[in-house]
């Protein structure tokens, strides 16, 4: 593409072309509904769709291409920016996903193929699924609404860090393992002391006070501490000897 114009569709075709003829098609644009088709001897024909950014209808008109052919490519200029990487990787998976090729272009006029089409079955990640299933097993009762922006999102992890919290307003300054069994958070010395919310304040060793900022947080956090409350998720034991 040519880097002191404004890119333009046309713009990809050149580099598309070549491609193309270096691996033995003759190449033709424009025929019928196809941005660029071509041949080689009798096999299938290919595909190329362009388009100047990844959009919902570029994958329209290429899925439509399949009717056609199993051999469809979409191509576009080769990201850039802060989220190239991402934008480029999503994209890769979402044809990978629905059989499609991906070629981008770069500035320099060079045309890259990222993925040819053709059937694709992704190996499940047993890690990730474990690591989901924790996640939900941990999150006591349904705090988020489904589609919620991740700012505000509740997690088993602040849930935990709420239930050292509330413990902490009622009983003042504690040790880590009376926490713990108090109100059934394991990990509640570590969760004290990394304070990533600046919820907890050390006051000794291995004995922790709620902060300012805790009892905020217990307040703009109330709607999930009660909905834990009322799921009788919180089980608090003032029998524990207090240091």
């Amino acid at each position: 593409m040519p880097p002191e114009q404004t890119p333009r569709e046309q713009h990809l075709y050149p580099p598309v072309k070549r491609l193309l003829e270096r691996q033995g098609y003759e190449v033709k644009g424009e025929v019928g509904a196809a941005d660029v088709v071509a041949r080689r001897g009798d096999e299938p024909p290919v595909i190329v769709e362009l388009k100047l950014r990844f959009s919902l209808t570029l994958f329209h008109q290429a899925i439509a291409r399949l009717a056609i052919t199993d051999l469809v490519y979409v191509a576009v200029p080769r990201p850039g920016g802060r989220t190239a990487r991402r934008a480029l990787k999503d994209n890769l998976a979402l044809c990978r996903r629905l059989g499609l090729g991906l070629i981008t272009v770069r500035r320099d006029g060079r045309a890259e193929v990222h993925c040819d089409p053709g059937p694709y079955a992704p190996r499940k990640s047993a890690k990730r699924q474990a690591r989901l299933l924790r996640a939900f097993d941990r999150l006591q009762g349904d705090p988020n609404a489904g589609g919620a922006t991740r700012h505000g999102i509740v997690t088993g992890y602040r849930q935990d860090a709420l239930r050292c919290a509330a413990y902490l307003a009622e009983q003042g300054p504690c040790k880590g393992a009376v926490v713990a069994q108090a109100v059934q958070v394991p990990h509640a010395t570590r969760i004290m002391a990394d304070n990533h919310y600046g919820w907890f304040q050390r006051v000794s060793r291995g004995v922790y006070a709620l902060s300012g900022a805790g009892s905020e947080g217990l307040k703009h956090w109330a709607y999930s501490w009660e909905q834990q409350a009322s799921a009788g998720a919180i089980a608090v034991d003032e029998s524990p000897n207090q240091p």
